[in-house]
């Protein structure tokens, strides 16, 4: 009777040692299939990161304009530093569109099954709207070249006053000064209120 209740234990204490370890199997098998997913989707998927100029002027290696004391606003010397930083900005624009138009081509597959079809049906749709932001971005980013052409660049279109450096290197794309931006935004606030 001793040698049976002994067996008993014995064969307990193995079944419970065995399923430890097939769960860590299991455990160990989910993770691994995880990072393979992971890996798989890193090299696949484009950047939906958001490219603002302060980021580009920074990676492009431009440095914050310092205004020297007296110096005119809107010389030769600021319009080229806005000139430099808007060029960047574009230039980093349009290889993300590149990218994307690559990632859509190279990616589009027609999988059997419906979810797997529409995951990546919106994942390209989430693409395409920012890539559209990105259009509109860009073409007011040439209209901001081109106001640097005429030397209208800097100044607020609503009022004429100078829009200012910082304001300018935060969004180079900026017509208003901060003021009138101020008060535009109010006005919209009070007409879908």
């Amino acid at each position: 009777m001793a040698k049976k209740k002994q067996s008993k234990k014995t064969t307990k204490t193995r079944k419970k040692a065995a399923k430890k370890t097939v769960t860590k199997k299991t455990a160990s098998k989910k993770t691994a299939a995880k990072k393979a997913s992971k890996k798989k989707t890193a090299g696949k998927k484009t950047s939906n990161k958001k490219v603002s100029a302060g980021t580009v002027a920074t990676d492009a290696g431009i440095k914050p304009y310092e205004p020297r004391k007296g110096e005119e606003y809107m010389n030769e010397d600021q319009r080229e530093h806005f000139r430099q930083i808007l060029m960047a900005w574009k230039r980093d624009l349009m290889e993300e569109v590149d990218r994307t138009v690559h990632h859509m081509q190279d990616e589009a597959a027609n999988f059997p099954d419906p979810s797997d079809r529409a995951t990546q049906e919106s994942e390209f749709s989430l693409e395409l709207r920012a890539r559209d932001r990105e259009r509109k971005l860009i073409k007011k980013i040439d209209e901001s070249l081109q106001a640097l052409k005429e030397d209208d660049y800097g100044f607020c279109h609503s009022c004429g006053i100078e829009i200012g450096i910082r304001r300018l290197e935060a969004r180079p794309t900026a017509t208003l000064c901060i003021d009138c931006k101020t008060l535009d935004e109010i006005r919209e606030k009070q007409m879908i209120g």
